[in-house]
């Protein structure tokens, strides 16, 4: 089989099992990668960043208007965490999995 197909469905399963954790595993599973020292600093750079555009008084759509306020700070903790697990190998993924399931 080609790497690439191999790699993608790899990811697709890490990413059905991630997507199948109740949401307090979901939580625990990215805080024991982000403290993991063999999680490329780029993947542990996106949390902190992610953090700091909720708290930044400015967004790119303001919290007043209603429902597109809040839901642009839900897209940026999906699209955080989506790229917090794509930045990181599957192999860690994948070991960080197991310990919680």
């Amino acid at each position: 089989m080609h790497r690439t197909a191999y790699n993608r469905r790899v990811r697709g399963d890490l990413r059905r099992r991630v997507m199948g954790l109740p949401l307090k595993a979901k939580v625990s599973l990215v805080w024991r990668m982000f403290r993991d020292p063999k999680v490329p600093l780029q993947a542990r750079a996106v949390l902190p960043a992610m953090g700091l555009y909720l708290a930044m008084p400015f967004d790119l759509v303001p919290d007043f208007i209603p429902v597109l306020g809040q839901l642009d700070d839900a897209v940026v903790l999906a699209g955080g965490f989506a790229l917090f697990l794509w930045l990181t190998p599957a192999n860690i993924v994948e070991e960080h999995l197991k310990a919680l399931e």
